[in-house]
């Protein structure tokens, strides 16, 4: 048995070295799940052969990364920054936007995986929870979807397209939700992955995205038919009650909200992700947050 040592809030620790908690730490680097075994297999079995049976987690992140170095420094590199993110002491919390049928939640689901993440929330259930705080005589917007949120202004404005106007009040409603979320989650410390349609760049408060490690994404479907291609999947699984006619009869003004999405991501500097494969999309995505968040020399094995 091999034991790995550390101390958190000034309390030591021991636990089992495990491959298993290696391997996934290593796929985060994109080597894929039989090279991460293979490598935790070749560390485990230096160990051994070098007769150690207690390490400090610092001092297995030498042998890791110098072990790393000789396979491939890239994937050392993008190794080291990613522990030196999971040791961060503030939480990572990643935004995912892009109008309806462009696959945010599918891509934070696969996020999260990838890098080990266990709150993901949807905006959808956030607009849920306000319904059922905010009647819908007092904001009848809240009550439609997105992309036809339109139909339920009161007075229209003569000085901007009605459904972009729809969706912006929407968005507004929500957006509460979204803050009160982020806020918590600094408070607390718990990383988190926010998704949906209402995750719009310039709407969130500019105090919450400069002062925390906060990255937001704006997926997007460029192809029109593939962007339609993407609701007869979405709907053919027997679990989405979604009519697919519903989307269909409102396509142009999802697209609609798709190119308000990437004006105010370009205006906001937010990177725009054409979403065509889920893996590029993925690899992208981290990279961008191992760039802007890793880094630093400290690397952990943490259960």
């Amino acid at each position: 048995m091999i034991w790995v040592t550390g101390e958190v809030d000034g309390k030591k620790y021991k636990e089992p070295f495990s491959k298993g908690i290696m391997s996934r730490s290593l796929n985060v680097a994109d080597i894929g799940i039989e090279r991460a075994h293979g490598i935790a297999s070749d560390i485990e079995a230096f160990l051994i052969e070098n007769n150690i049976t207690e390490i400090s987690s610092l001092d297995l992140a030498d042998v890791v990364l110098n072990h790393l170095k000789q396979v491939d420094p890239v994937i050392a590199g993008k190794y080291k920054n990613w522990r030196s993110l999971r040791t961060s002491k503030k939480p990572l919390i990643i935004l995912i936007g892009g109008a309806s049928g462009v696959g945010t939640s599918s891509m934070a689901f696969e996020l999260a995986n990838r890098l080990r993440l266990k709150n993901l929330i949807s905006t959808d259930m956030i607009r849920e929870v306000m319904r059922k705080i905010v009647s819908q005589e007092l904001s009848p917007v809240i009550h439609k979807s997105s992309f036809d949120a339109y139909e339920a202004i009161r007075t229209p404005s003569i000085r901007i397209d009605s459904v972009i106007e729809g969706f912006i009040s929407h968005v507004d409603v929500v957006n509460v939700g979204i803050e009160a979320i982020i806020e918590r989650s600094v408070k607390e410390g718990i990383s988190t992955i926010i998704e949906g349609v209402h995750v719009v760049p310039g709407f969130i408060r500019k105090d919450l995205l400069e002062n925390n490690n906060i990255i937001m994404f704006t997926l997007i479907v460029e192809d029109e038919e593939a962007h339609k291609q993407r609701f007869y999947s979405r709907c053919r699984q027997p679990w989405v009650k979604r009519s697919l006619d519903r989307y269909m009869e409102n396509f142009d003004t999802i697209r609609k909200t798709q190119n308000f999405l990437v004006q105010q991501a370009e205006i906001n500097d937010t990177r725009i992700i054409n979403n065509v494969d889920i893996n590029e999309t993925i690899d992208i995505m981290v990279s961008d947050i191992l760039e802007e968040f890793g880094g630093v020399e400290n690397v952990k094995q943490k259960s």
